[in-house]
């Protein structure tokens, strides 16, 4: 990987990762929608040569280039999405693709995502209760259809990385989650915290006094799994806390006192997995606009796809 003169990536000068919302149509119906996703396409979304172009321009921050994230609504919506891929690939572009999990996603469409040279994928799973994720996602058998993807795909060596929510629906499911990624063999779990936004809305957050259990919860996850997290910056700080208590010899919980949610989760994890073993948090600042950049359906630019402040439009200036 190139690097700067600091040792590490010029954020100033390049993303790691651009996420192109391809459209905002999708088959579900999730509750906490960031896009508010919807079944037809809306007006002005970017056209096949327009998302040519933008994947042009990606090419101009120079070598390595940024990695670029199709999602959506859901990307199978587009009819030329595979020529979307392609064009990416053949430019050196690596590409990575949020599908949702529809009817669209059969096992042919999985075999094609294979051999247009898809290497990873993101699939979002919310709660080990197939009740409780398909009544997020507004879809009766979704979850057993999203554990049939996941399975699918890493049969065929496609990287794998399960997006979680968390909201008040799906906390109490923690711990089973994490168990059911480990028995699927799945390696990196990327979790959100809620951000209400879109369809998202205040009633499913969580309190301060949560949230903290929670990021503490997750450190102790992360001695089963990689872990990270989309919009909780609190656990870098509560990882590097954590680890640097422990590296003294001393114990967290201890020390920092978290709070009864935090202790409830834990013993469940501890009961179904053991008490694990080095912990693998990956974290890193706030990546809004250093690190990641969005790209909506009609071309406006974005810091993240959680924080909706336009900052230009790719059809007007790259």
């Amino acid at each position: 990987m190139h690097r700067g003169k600091s040792g590490h990536w010029p954020y100033d000068k390049k993303p790691v990762l651009v996420f192109w919302e391809t459209t905002k149509a999708c088959q579900l119906k999730c509750r906490h929608c960031r896009a508010e996703a919807i079944l037809q396409a809306l007006p002005g979304e970017l056209t096949t040569d327009e998302g040519k172009k933008l994947i042009d321009s990606l090419t101009k921050f120079g070598r390595p280039y940024p990695i670029l994230i199709l999602t959506g609504g859901d990307p199978l919506m587009r009819k030329d999405i595979f020529d979307l891929i392609d064009y990416a690939t053949e430019k050196g572009i690596r590409v990575g693709l949020a599908p949702a999990v529809t009817p669209l996603l059969t096992e042919e469409t999985i075999d094609k995502i294979v051999e247009h040279g898809v290497k990873a994928v993101s699939i979002s799973l919310d709660s080990p209760f197939p009740e409780v994720h398909d009544s997020i996602r507004g879809i009766e058998g979704t979850w057993e259809r999203t554990v049939w993807a996941i399975r699918e795909f890493l049969k065929r060596d496609v990287a794998v990385q399960v997006n979680t929510v968390v909201m008040r629906e799906t906390l109490e499911g923690l711990p089973e989650m994490i168990k059911l990624l480990k028995d699927l063999g799945v390696g990196i779990w990327e979790v959100f915290y809620l951000v209400p936004t879109g369809r998202g809305n205040f009633e499913s957050d969580l309190r301060p006094e949560e949230w903290e259990d929670v990021t503490h919860f997750l450190y102790e996850a992360s001695k089963h799994l990689l872990v990270r997290t989309t919009e909780g910056p609190m656990f870098r700080r509560v990882a590097i806390v954590r680890k640097a208590l422990e590296e003294k010899g001393l114990d967290p919980d201890e020390v920092l006192k978290p709070g009864e949610l935090y202790f409830r989760l834990k013993r469940r994890l501890v009961e179904l997995l053991g008490e694990g073993g080095e912990a693998r948090a990956q974290t890193m600042g706030t990546r809004d606009g250093k690190g990641i950049v969005f790209i909506a359906y009609n071309g406006n630019v974005y810091p993240s796809g959680f924080l909706p402040y336009s900052v230009g439009n790719v059809r007007e200036k790259s």
